[in-house]
């Protein structure tokens, strides 16, 4: 090479390799890179201005809610249902959003609607947050229509048991219980709920009202919703749930035991009822009386419940 041609190439400037990055540039991700996924809760998304139902009827709830729910539900459906809810309880506008779709988004994908009936939404006063956060309460319907639709129990009722009825419970059968509606039944002084398997077999839980009582003092919903305008409802529930030890498990009753705000009563009480005395273990035909030390008086028993 000339003297010439070494210095013509010596003034030309090198470019910098393709793959360098200029000091101070942005660095920029390949073509390939993919969005990040959408976030998983809804209930994070709280757009300035916007309210808890636009947030219900905006497509980002309504896209994740489509994912989840089983095909008996519809978007449409379950989202009118929510509204109504909201409309029901209108204390349930001021709830820390991200709560209360962390609730409907658990319901739908048990397959549950928050009617009132099957599930409740209950506003609750968080003080260490200081906010007012959304519990979900799932109704022993709701309960027992996940146990059936797992197709190995053939027939589940739940009852409470009043002063006035003729009720006897054996050695963990209920023996008897027969109710006379032309009159008042009276106080209700216990529940049960009893389920009968494919094959014929049963099995049966009873609680007393001091029982009952005592779950429904440990629940962190106890002074609340449905404890307070539906007590016989709660009371069978009680019963089912410790009966629910005993029935085969699938994952989405599983799922819902342990999604429902009001467990935490039922899992504090299964061993202390296992080692106390039951009260109402009575010799077969006796007719039951309330316990003596009755600490509350329910309102009146409703019609039975069987399913």
């Amino acid at each position: 090479m000339s003297d010439r041609d070494l210095m013509k190439r010596r003034a030309e400037p090198e470019a910098p390799p393709a793959s360098d990055t200029q000091p101070g540039a942005p660095s920029t991700p390949p073509a390939s890179a993919e969005a990040p996924p959408a976030a998983a809760a809804v209930a994070t998304r709280k757009p300035a201005g916007m309210t808890l139902r636009q947030n219900i009827e905006g497509e980002a709830f309504r896209a994740q809610i489509a994912k989840a729910l089983p095909r008996h539900l519809t978007p449409d459906r379950f989202i009118r249902v929510a509204i109504t809810a909201l409309t029901r309880t209108p204390k349930l506008a001021e709830c820390d959003q991200a709560s209360f779709f962390k609730c409907l988004l658990d319901l739908s994908s048990l397959g549950l609607e928050p009617d009132g009936r099957r599930a409740h939404l209950i506003p609750f006063e968080n003080r260490q947050r200081e906010c007012v956060e959304c519990q979900l309460i799932i109704d022993y319907k709701g309960l027992v229509e996940l146990v059936m639709r797992s197709g190995n129990v053939a027939n589940i009722h739940a009852d409470v048991v009043c002063d006035k009825d003729e009720f006897a419970y054996d050695r963990g059968e209920i023996v008897k219980h027969t109710i006379d509606f032309r009159g008042d039944r009276g106080s209700v002084y216990a529940a049960y709920a009893v389920a009968t398997f494919k094959d014929g077999t049963k099995k049966a839980e009873v609680l007393s009202l001091r029982e009952i009582d005592g779950i429904r003092a440990r629940s962190r919903a106890g002074q609340s919703g449905p404890w307070k305008t539906d007590w016989n409802e709660m009371a069978k529930k009680t019963a089912f749930r410790r009966l629910s030890k005993w029935l085969p498990f699938s994952a989405e009753i599983r799922d819902a035991l342990e999604l429902d705000d009001d467990r935490l009563a039922d899992d504090l009480a299964g061993a202390a009822t296992a080692a106390a005395p039951r009260p109402l273990k009575r010799a077969a035909g006796v007719t039951a009386s309330p316990p003596a030390a009755a600490e509350a008086t329910p309102p009146p028993a409703d019609t039975p419940s069987d399913i």
